[in-house]
């Protein structure tokens, strides 16, 4: 029985019905009492590919009838509040209080660990290699390579005080290894380390397989170019059951095997191919770099890569060492940074397109400017596996790397390769696309980092829930966002996400629940434990800690009113408001992530519409925007298509418009409607005014006859448009 259903799984892969790899945890963890559960493995229990750890009960040959549910606290969901941050100075002033020898090191401090018996030559300023302790600069978290002791800055403290008291001269790495974890964690973690280990024993490496099949493989993953040599250097592997990839994650102390990913391909209709990943542990759950335990400790030179079979292609074709990141270019956790603090010069090669791109100069923040080189992707500098594949000197091209780091440009000829990347890339410098508002990405073009959106829009009309789904979208695409949400709680924010995730009420169906939020809780989605009245401050700290820690690209906050209160009453509340906006501006700059503010308007007539003009506060607002987006609603309208999004600014092109929604509450989502059933609404630019700041848009209908839902959304391109396109256009209305 579990043959056939493994095989026909087997096969939905291999035809590309299977889901994304963050949608394969399918449901959550279960308890049982009195009842002892046997282990399944992915072999036995092909239906749960690759729910490593479910306990099935969805079939009717399952003798588990009744289980309860447990709820387990993520503390990586939410960015906790914190008054005082520690700083760099902070940790050093409490290291001498301490008698704790360290020196500085590019992105931590180096320290001997407390978790080993000190020797005498160390105590005495022996060798900086026995500083083995690494104590992050940013958050004080800290790692110790030789026993993977791992913990907070707190936990740290909460250690030298206990060897102060007690005297003693190092402390049992016992202490901190189980520290915070329950027991059903520990069994979870268990299972999965065991699910490692199984798949890994399934799997054998390319070189014993046949000839033909190698061939086949190698076509299949585009390794063509990659010898068996250096396929066994890696210590990678074929997993025949899923027909897949298996990368072993190995650890940098003593080689053990930590974890693996698997990458497998399926074909779509139209035949091009697609790659799924897939990772156990799940990549959350554990970090590690591969290729780490082939690096010397003396090697001072690394090439960071975007995937494993691009740090493959490096490694083959110049011998120098290279490590690729577990998850890519979206994000370099700084649990990492340890491991790449004995390298003097780090050259980033993440990717050949513009995302890459963008994540190398966000990463080299992180690991130090001075010491990052960065490959700038171009027409003769793909990817390294393309390059490899095309022939291409990748040893050319890493030393050809420029650096990270400039004290000042000059001239255009430091700016000419930018240019240049920008017009032959149009379409990825414009941002990532929406897909459930096709006609905000017509005029916006799409999402890009470093820009600032001020949104506003009638009280009661659904702002919250319409930039919920508008980050939401972001989010499924694997932008890292954060939320603020000052006006309603987490909880109910949750809530409203997950039906839009889900696109159905949950609450009628609550036996999907599970399915849906295990989906869910794979996005790369946080939100801060703040609600009511803040100090902006305090919001700026935890955006820049999650920028940090997450490698945020998207903030949203709701609302910015929630932040004056906490300001001087004395001072003048439209200063204060422009105070906070020029710091949201200089945040979304200096940290490259977009920032989205939500502004309530000035109260209007119910049959006005909103412009520019009625966003709350002074102009500062829509001057310091990159786009000024405004929900606009027919209060005396009740049928469909009474409510519109205007693109009031678009500093990226210029193009501004007005494109209708329609609202679905059973699942709390806008879409824009049919074509075909609208009516063309006129956009009208006042030419003497700054078409930046200034776009008023008129309704034609008339209030008092039968509203019908406008047309498909006009947009003006630049600062006027053809007034023989608005007479026609008046004709029709």
């Amino acid at each position: 029985m579990w043959s056939g259903r493994f095989l026909r799984v087997a096969a939905s892969l291999l035809q590309g019905t299977r889901c994304a790899p963050r949608q394969w945890q399918l449901h959550t963890n279960r308890t049982i009492s009195c009842l002892q559960v046997p282990h399944c493995s992915v072999l036995q229990n092909p239906a749960k590919i690759p729910s490593w750890h479910h306990l099935y009960d969805g079939s009717k040959h399952s003798p588990l009838v009744v289980l309860c549910r447990t709820l387990k606290k993520d503390t990586k969901s939410t960015i906790d509040i914190f008054s005082t941050p520690v700083t760099v100075t902070d940790i050093k002033q409490y290291l001498k209080s301490k008698g704790v020898p360290f020196y500085d090191g590019y992105s931590c401090l180096h320290a001997p660990s407390i978790f080993l018996e000190k020797k005498s030559n160390v105590l005495e300023g022996g060798g900086k290699e026995s500083y083995n302790m690494f104590i992050d600069k940013t958050t004080g978290q800290f790692l110790c390579k030789e026993t993977l002791v791992e913990g907070s800055w707190e936990d740290l403290q909460d250690c030298l005080e206990v060897l102060q008291k007690d005297e003693q001269t190092h402390i049992s790495p016992d202490v901190l290894l189980s520290y915070s974890e329950s027991v059903e964690e520990q069994e979870e973690r268990q299972m999965e380390l065991k699910e490692v280990q199984r798949i890994w024993s399934s799997s054998v490496t390319l070189s014993d397989l046949l000839e033909e099949e190698t061939q086949l493989i190698k076509t299949m993953f585009q390794l063509n170019k990659l010898t068996n040599a250096t396929l066994k250097k890696f210590g990678v592997r074929f997993f025949k059951p899923t027909k897949s990839l298996v990368f072993p994650w190995f650890s940098g102390r003593d080689s053990s095997l930590r974890g693996v990913k698997l990458l497998s391909a399926s074909t779509k209709e139209d035949g091009q191919v697609v790659y799924t990943e897939a990772t156990v542990p799940k990549s959350s759950n554990y970090h590690n770099l591969f290729g780490l335990p082939l690096v010397g400790w003396k090697d001072t030179e690394v090439v960071l890569t975007g995937s494993e079979i691009d740090s493959m292609a490096v490694s083959q074709a110049t011998g120098l060492p290279t490590l690729a990141l577990p998850r890519g270019v979206s994000c370099l956790p700084p649990v990492l940074l340890p491991y790449l603090e004995q390298f003097k010069k780090v050259t980033l090669w993440l990717g050949g397109d513009m995302r890459s791109w963008e994540a190398s100069k966000i990463f080299s923040r992180k690991l130090g400017l001075k010491r990052c080189a960065l490959v700038r992707p171009g027409e003769f500098q793909p990817c390294p596996k393309e390059a490899l594949v095309h022939g291409r000197n990748l040893l050319r091209i890493v030393k050809a790397s420029i650096p990270a780091a400039h004290k000042s440009i000059v001239s255009f000829k430091q700016l000419r390769e930018d240019v240049y990347g920008e017009l032959a890339n149009m379409e990825q410098v414009a941002g990532m696309k929406w897909t459930r508002f096709p006609e905000l990405t017509r005029i916006l073009k799409g999402h890009r980092n470093g820009e600032l959106t001020v949104f506003t829009g009638p009280t009661g009309s659904g702002k919250t829930t319409f930039i919920s789904e508008y980050a939401l979208d972001l989010c499924m695409q694997g932008v890292n966002t954060l939320w603020g949400s000052f006006e309603i709680k987490n909880v109910r924010l949750a809530r409203i996400m997950l039906t839009q995730f889900a696109m159905q009420r949950l609450e009628e169906n609550l036996d999907q629940y599970d399915s849906w939020a295990d989906k869910f809780e794979e996005l790369p989605l946080y939100f801060m434990t703040f609600h009511g009245q803040q100090n902006i401050k305090t919001v700026l700290d935890t955006m820049q800690h999650a920028v940090y820690l997450y490698d945020i690209s998207h903030v949203v906050i709701d609302n910015l009113q929630f932040m004056m209160g906490q300001e001087n009453l004395s001072v003048d509340k439209f200063a204060v408001q422009d105070h906070i906006i020029g710091a949201f501006r200089k945040f979304a700059t200096n940290s490259s992530c977009h920032v989205t503010l939500i502004i309530h308007p000035r109260k209007e007539e119910d049959d006005k519409e909103l412009q520019t003009a009625s966003i709350f506060g002074s102009a500062k607002a829509s001057q310091e925007a990159d786009n000024v987006l405004i929900l606009q609603e027919k209060k005396l309208v009740t049928c469909p298509g009474r409510r519109s999004m205007q693109v009031a600014k678009n500093r990226f092109d210029g193009d501004v418009g007005v494109f209708a929604l329609e609202f679905n509450k059973a699942t709390l989502t806008f879409s824009s409607p049919v074509k075909g059933k609208q009516k063309l609404r006129k956009v009208k630019v006042d030419k003497t005014e700054d078409p930046e700041q200034t776009v008023e848009t008129e309704a034609k209908e008339k209030v008092l006859k039968p509203a019908k839902a406008p047309k498909a959304s006009k947009s003006v391109k630049g600062p006027s448009a053809g007034k023989s396109k608005e007479d026609e256009e008046g004709k029709k209305l």
